[in-house]
């Protein structure tokens, strides 16, 4: 491609700026030469600000087309207020930018690719970039399927509201996506101008909305809507033992023995037909553990509703056995001590109606596994399951995601969809131990993708992300974070620019990094149309 193709239908000289005067490894410096587009008015708009930096520049060289950055713009006079105006040098003075050279477009090529170890060479021309050749340049940046049909543009470039940012779902999603800010940083906006484009689409999306914030977000003809506990239950069987203690939080090995062996009591009641819990004390010790060993893997259904006094009748011992074979369980206040705490929390998961509600066999409601196996294979069906009716808790939202998860990665023959978790540090860590709640997402993270399953997350601080899980993070939203802590995570992710700027971000402005991209991207993001409880109130 030339150079006269890329300004088609303008006049080239009116873009003209200088000429190269020095080469360095890092960078390269031009002398300007049309002083005249310095001070034409005109050109400063959004797009166009050539008295500054962080404009873009086409430099016409042996080697190709190279696309620069101006990152210092100086004038040779030491007093500036000496000058009127740039037309006002005296014979010796001179106007230089300092130029990084990004990308290169070869003679027989129509993109930019990395300039590798080609460098510009003295007396090239220098040219203002316009947006059109930005635009190119954004088409350029993505390592993705060619014949991909990109998203809508959901953001505009940084001080380029004419240049969209059109990219492609692989490059945004194949090696999954996190959205990282800081409260009020714009981070919820951002996922739902590209959700929108996702659901507008016809992409598939499975989203989690631990807040209920994107409820009225998406119609019911787009996307099939889902309240657990109030139109979707699931049985108490489908839930395995360690998500059993995600949800109740246990806070030490012995509660989460203490709360299997009073689920397995629990089940031994309901295979023999009682609604009751099994009260041991006074009970003979081998019949008892005789009648739960009887519990088979199939024997899966118990009562959740028993469960708080099922835990108080485990509070039990084996007395000494003296010379009248005295093999009954007695009380053991020590244990009634120690599960009190586990009990109590139960109890207040419990006074939540709608968590009975949810854990239950009712009919006449959505079986949340059935919903989600029947759309995993269902081509551009999309799902959004509101978790906030079940109580602000984090061992709730943990419990459900963990689930999902493991399910949705079980699954065979599904369809590609992105699964979306706002919020995703509510279900970092239990607030009464370090074990982690994220097992199905790490495993969704590292196995996903081979099924076309594409994690979007949403977090406040990277740093409540398990390491295992942000590793396997490959494009990241980085909105504005202020403290050394959470820059340091995502350091890796960026360039001393970058870095430096991570502070300075605006609500709404947003660095995309990918290894799936050239370059690091600054954009706007565009905020949706459609309808979000995210608005804070005034004081």
């Amino acid at each position: 491609m030339t150079l006269e193709s890329l300004y088609e239908g303008l006049d080239l000289q009116e873009y003209y700026l200088g000429k190269v005067t020095q080469v360095y490894r890092s960078c390269s410096i031009a002398q300007i030469d049309n002083l005249a587009l310095m001070t034409d008015r005109n050109k400063f708009s959004k797009s166009f600000r050539p008295n500054t930096i962080n404009y873009f520049v086409l430099v016409d060289s042996f080697a190709g087309i190279f696309l620069g950055e101006v990152f210092e713009n100086k004038a040779s006079r030491k007093n500036i207020f000496e000058m009127s105006s740039f037309g006002d040098e005296a014979p010796n003075d001179y106007h230089e930018i300092s130029i990084d050279t990004i990308a290169l477009m070869a003679p027989d090529s129509d993109k930019f690719e990395l300039a590798g170890f080609k460098t510009l060479g003295i007396t090239d021309k220098v040219y203002l970039a316009t947006d059109e050749v930005y635009k190119l340049f954004l088409r350029s940046l993505e390592f993705s399927h060619e014949d991909e049909e990109p998203l809508p543009a959901f953001a505009t470039y940084l001080n380029r509201s004419q240049a969209d940012v059109t990219l492609k779902p692989s490059t945004l999603f194949n090696r999954h996506l996190m959205c990282i800010g800081a409260t009020n940083s714009g981070k919820s906006t951002t996922a739902l101008s590209i959700l929108d484009k996702l659901i507008s689409t016809r992409r598939k999306a499975l989203i989690i909305d631990p807040t209920g914030e994107y409820r009225n977000a998406f119609n019911s003809d787009e996307i099939t809507k889902l309240t657990l506990g109030v139109d979707t239950t699931i049985s108490p069987s489908k839930i395995s033992m360690e998500q059993w203690e995600k949800l109740f939080e246990t806070e030490n090995s012995s509660q989460g023995a203490v709360l299997s062996e009073a689920i397995t009591s629990l089940r031994y009641m309901k295979m023999i037909g009682e609604d009751t819990y099994y009260a041991k004390v006074g009970e003979n010790i081998d019949e008892v553990q005789e009648n739960l060993a009887s519990v088979s893997k199939d024997d899966t259904d118990f009562n959740i509703e028993l469960l708080p006094e099922q835990i108080q009748a485990e509070s039990v011992c084996e007395p000494d056995r003296d010379n009248n074979y005295s093999f009954r369980y007695c009380y053991d206040s020590l244990k009634a001590n120690s599960n009190a705490s586990l009990v109590q929390k139960i109890q207040y998961q419990m006074t939540n109606t709608r968590f009975l509600t949810f854990f239950s066999n009712d009919p006449n409601m959505y079986n949340l596994l059935d919903v989600i196996d029947e759309f995993v294979h269902l081509p551009e069906a999309s799902l959004y399951i509101d978790t906030s009716q079940l109580g602000a808790a984090e061992g709730i939202g943990g419990m459900v995601v963990d689930l999902v998860s493991n399910f949705v990665i079980s699954r065979e023959d599904i369809c590609p969809f992105v699964f979306f978790i706002d919020e995703v540090h509510r279900y970092a860590k239990s607030r009464y131990s370090d074990k982690e709640f994220h097992g199905g997402l790490t495993l969704l993270a590292r196995e996903g993708r081979k099924k076309g399953i594409f994690l979007y997350l949403t977090t406040q601080n990277p740093k409540d992300v398990s390491p295992i899980l942000f590793g396997q993070i490959g494009t990241m939203l980085i909105h504005r974070l202020m403290l050394n802590d959470e820059i340091n995570v995502v350091e890796s992710h960026l360039d001393d620019y970058a870095i430096k700027h991570v502070r300075k971000l605006n609500q709404g402005e947003v660095i995309l990094t990918s290894v799936n991209l050239l370059h690091n991207m600054f954009i706007h993001v565009n905020k949706s149309d459609r309808t979000q409880y995210n608005e804070t109130p005034l004081l």
